[in-house]
């Protein structure tokens, strides 16, 4: 697996994901089933 670089910002991590392929820098096979029961939407969109 690759290293993931340090990001100065959104717009700067946006343009990196847009060239890259997430499967060189995150491997899912040690993912894990999570859940979010407290999770409640948004109430305005920013």
């Amino acid at each position: 697996m690759e290293e993931l670089p340090i990001f100065k910002n959104e717009d700067e991590e946006r343009e990196f994901w847009a060239e890259h392929d997430s499967t060189e820098y995150i491997d899912c096979s040690k993912s894990e089933k999570v859940s979010f029961p407290n999770l409640k939407p948004t109430k305005a969109s920013e």
